[in-house]
């Protein structure tokens, strides 16, 4: 068996032998415990057009088997059922990518057509059991959202803690999502930013290094949370950002920029990935940009070459790929 990139990448983290070439990315194929048969999107044809017909569940493991065989993301995260085919096809066995399983769905993130529950609080729900995952592999995602009521938090814990008994007895090392709440919270004087890290930290500060988190997953919050969150404690707490919604190709390349800068070691990208031309360019763009090859406006436009030159339509003009849409990212983008 190869050794795993993410391993080698995070004990040189933790060593603070970090560099950007150490920069961990994530392909978060996991889009089916939210969003149903949704998930895969929608087919195009050769110029680039959308249809009616839906990919399907073939299409979106036949992604990322290709993912996998290009290697260039170093975790490819999937439900369990997608991960038990495609380690049924030993996709995983020869590579140097980390597989892992989403082992939660709290019901702030069932975003399929006709669903409302984004509007309330999440309730807690665990699918996928730990037996099972960890037949197939020694990683998995929890996910958790905090809205500064005592009795919903508390819930929240309470059941981030049974998750950890049963993985540590299991021999499965997880890595935590916090989302920022989908619904509206007070916070007081406080930014959202500042309140997620608080809510972190105070999370973790009870947990044995036995059963915490490989690393973070949460939104990027802006220059001052993430650097406050990354300094905090770096050889106990590596911080990664999520990708949300799929946005311009110019907002892929400035986000993970911003957070690299800012302290993030890690990302882990769905739609920002998924809902691409060329989803393996991407990462690689992803990649130079982080390693300051290229400015992320130049590597919207090194992007729109290589679609060019590899006959493949690209979905915006070159222009409209160019903008950075997302307001966090505004202030900084270069």
């Amino acid at each position: 068996m190869p050794q795993k990139n993410l391993d080698q990448k995070l004990e040189r983290i933790r060593g603070g032998d970090y560099s950007p070439a150490d920069f961990i990315i994530a392909d978060a194929k996991d889009g089916d415990m939210g969003g149903g048969a949704a998930s895969p999107g929608l087919a195009r044809d050769a110029a680039g057009k959308t249809g009616g017909r839906m990919l399907t569940a073939l299409d979106y493991r036949r992604g990322m088997a290709d993912m996998v065989a290009a290697a260039p993301v170093d975790i490819m995260l999937t439900s369990l059922s997608a991960n038990e085919v495609l380690t049924a096809e030993g996709v995983f066995a020869d590579s140097a990518v980390t597989p892992a399983i989403r082992m939660n769905e709290a019901t702030d993130i069932w975003g399929f057509r006709g669903a409302s529950y984004r509007e309330s609080p999440a309730v807690p729900i665990r699918t996928a059991r730990v037996d099972r995952a960890r037949a197939l592999c020694d990683l998995g995602l929890y996910a958790v959202t905090f809205y500064n009521n005592p009795e919903w938090d508390v819930d929240t814990l309470e059941h981030y803690a049974a998750f950890r008994d049963e993985a540590a007895a299991a021999g499965l090392r997880h890595f935590l999502e916090v989302f920022n709440p989908a619904i509206e919270v007070d916070t007081g004087d406080a930014d959202m930013g500042t309140f997620i890290n608080d809510c972190i930290v105070r999370c973790l500060a009870g947990i044995a290094r036995s059963e915490r988190p490989e690393f973070l997953k949460i939104q990027y919050n802006g220059a001052r949370a993430m650097e406050e969150l990354a300094a905090y404690d770096p050889g106990n707490l590596i911080v990664g950002i999520l990708g949300g919604g799929a946005g311009t190709t110019g907002d892929t390349f400035e986000l993970v920029r911003q957070a690299e800068r800012h302290g993030a070691r890690v990302a882990l990208f769905g739609r920002k990935i998924h809902q691409t031309e060329d989803p393996p360019e991407i990462v690689r763009f992803m990649r130079r940009v982080v390693e300051g090859a290229l400015k992320p406006s130049e590597a919207v436009r090194a992007y729109h070459d290589h679609l060019d030159k590899a006959g493949l339509t690209p979905w915006r003009t070159l222009d409209d790929d160019s903008a950075v849409t997302d307001p966090v990212l505004k202030d900084e983008a270069s």
